[in-house]
């Protein structure tokens, strides 16, 4: 495996095994470019690309914040409400290993987060697409046809309670809550991810605002929001 120079991009061939742990040292709000090597892409969206990549020979996601011409006060709302969970860890959240508003000259970027690898599938493919988990494909999660049975359902929704339970009491809401967000680890395990539409209530409250938010997905909107109602943590 080649890294690439320093303010470069590269991708590498191959699948790449998990190494080694990330040094305890790394700091979160750096990213240490010379020992990140994208892969490939996993997926892209509005304000986007997730990539497959190494960073410190473990194997991690990549998510790069396009400059958005149209909208680019939007873009940047969602890449520092991405950081929202930066320096928080649960297992039944995607974690931030590493950020940086500042990019290689090369990429078209409006900054750079690093997470943990979960694996590319989520509980909208177990719920309206293949099923639930049987095993492993060449690339991340096999999701195979099959039926969802009561324990599982009941144990994936435990997953996501306590992730939310965890967010709620750091006092950050998530806003954009669908089975898309909620990804499931080869271990079985539901991880809740993509704070892009997030908000910290704390930071909201200090200020005297109280944010009207529009984001988010509107078929999975919280009943208050579609209200108009003050964004709170409760259920």
């Amino acid at each position: 495996l080649v890294c690439p120079a320093k303010g470069e991009k590269f991708f590498a061939g191959g699948s790449v095994s998990r190494i080694r742990r990330l040094p305890p040292h790394l700091a979160w709000c750096s990213i240490d470019w010379d020992q990140l090597c994208l892969l490939h892409l996993l997926g892209s969206g509005g304000f986007g690309s997730v990539y497959k990549a190494t960073y410190h020979g473990v194997t991690v996601a990549v998510k790069q914040v396009k400059r958005c011409s149209k909208n680019h006060l939007a873009s940047q709302q969602s890449f520092w409400a991405e950081l929202n969970v930066a320096r928080l860890g649960h297992n039944n959240v995607v974690r931030i290993v590493a950020a940086s508003a500042c990019t290689p000259a090369s990429q078209n970027s409006l900054g750079t987060i690093i997470m943990e690898y979960v694996g590319n599938c989520t509980l909208h493919h177990v719920i309206y697409g293949t099923g639930y988990l049987t095993g492993k494909k060449k690339d991340g999660l096999k999701c195979d046809h099959g039926f969802l049975s009561t324990a599982q359902a009941v144990s994936y929704s435990c997953d996501i309670v306590a992730g939310l339970m965890f967010l709620h009491s750091q006092l950050i809401v998530h806003l954009d809550l669908k089975p898309a967000n909620v990804f499931i680890t080869e271990h079985n395990v539901c991880k809740v991810g993509d704070f892009g539409c997030s908000q910290k209530l704390e930071d909201t409250e200090s200020s005297g605002l109280q944010l009207c938010h529009q984001g988010g997905t509107y078929t999975h909107r919280a009943p208050e929001l579609l209200k108009g109602e003050k964004i709170t943590t409760q259920g």
